[in-house]
C-alpha cells in the first residue's frame, strides 16, 4: 500500500507539473515576507520586526491550506479550477491559522524550555530534555495530517486535531514512512529553490496518504467484524491503481515509446 501511496503522490505531481509549480512560486514569494521584511525593519525596535515576522508565518501558513485545499481535487482526479482558489482559503483559513499558532508557540516553548532543561546537569534537566524531544517528534510528525484530515472530515479544528493524533497512533509505521518521504521531498526541494516538488509536493504527498488510509476506515466501518490486520488493500486500491494505470518513467518521458 505504502508503494502505492510513492507511485500515485510522483505520478499525480509529474501529471499538475505546471499547477504544481505555479503554488510553489506562490509559497515562495510570500515567504520572503516573513524571511526579509523583520531584518528590514530591525532598526525600529524588536516589536515591529516581531509582528512582521508573525503575520508572515500566518500568512504562509493560510496560504499553505489553500494549496491543500487543491492538491485534494488533483488526488482525488479532478481537474484544477484555479478559480476556486479563493474558496478553499475561504474555507481553510481558520483551521491554517489554529495551525500557525499552535506550531509558534511550540517553537516558542522549545526556545525558552530547552536552554533551561540543557542548564540542569541532573537526570530531571535529561528527563525533561527526552519529553520535549519525543512530544516534538509525535507533534511534527502529526501536523501534517491536520489539514487533510479537516478538509475530507470537517469538523470543528479541536475535534480535527483529536483525529490527527488518533491517526498517527493507529498508523504508526506508516506515519514513520511518510515523515521520512516528507523529508525526502524537502531535500529535493533544495536542489530547485522549492520550485518543485515544494509545498505542492507535500500536499500531494500527504493528501494521497490520507485519501488512500480512509479507504480503510470505511471498510472498516462496513465491517465491523474485520481484523485489522487482513485489510484487502488491493480491492480497495483497485479503482485508483486502474486511474493511474500501469506507468513508467520510461513512458512518462517517452510516451510513443512506450
Amino acid at each position: 500500500m505504502f508503494g502505492f501511496v510513492i507511485k500515485k503522490s510522483f505520478f499525480d505531481l509529474w501529471d499538475n507539473f505546471l499547477p504544481a509549480v505555479l503554488m510553489n512560486l506562490g509559497f515562495i514569494v510570500l515567504f520572503a515576507f516573513p524571511a526579509v521584511l523583520p531584518s528590514t525593519l530591525s532598526g525600529a525596535g524588536p516589536i515591529p520586526a516581531l509582528v512582521v515576522l508573525l503575520v508572515g508565518i500566518v500568512l504562509l501558513f493560510i496560504y499553505t491550506g489553500a494549496v491543500f485545499g487543491l492538491t485534494r481535487a488533483i488526488t482525488d482526479h479532478q481537474s484544477i479550477e484555479w478559480s476556486s482558489f479563493f474558496e478553499r482559503l475561504r474555507d481553510s483559513w481558520k483551521a491554517a491559522t489554529a495551525l500557525a499558532v499552535i506550531t509558534v508557540l511550540h517553537l516558542f516553548l522549545l526556545s525558552v524550555a530547552f536552554p533551561v532543561y540543557s542548564s540542569l546537569d541532573n537526570v530531571v534537566g535529561l528527563f525533561a530534555l527526552a519529553i520535549l524531544f519525543w512530544m516534538s517528534v509525535i507533534w511534527w510528525i502529526t501536523a501534517p495530517y491536520f489539514l487533510p484530515l479537516h478538509q475530507r472530515l470537517p469538523n470543528r479544528i479541536a475535534t480535527s486535531f483529536k483525529k490527527s493524533f488518533i491517526f498517527t497512533f493507529d498508523n504508526t509505521g506508516f506515519t514513520i514512512g511518510l515523515a521520512l518521504g516528507a523529508i525526502i521531498v524537502v531535500v529535493l526541494s533544495l536542489f530547485t529553490a522549492f520550485l518543485i516538488p515544494g509545498i505542492a509536493g507535500l500536499a500531494i504527498w500527504y493528501q494521497t496518504a490520507v485519501k488512500l488510509r480512509m479507504y480503510k476506515y470505511d471498510y472498516l466501518q462496513e465491517h465491523p467484524d474485520a481484523a485489522r490486520k487482513d485489510i484487502p488493500w488491493d480491492a480497495l486500491l483497485f479503482d485508483d491503481r486502474e486511474r493511474v494505470g500501469k506507468r513508467t518513467l520510461r513512458g512518462m518521458i517517452f510516451p510513443w515509446k512506450d
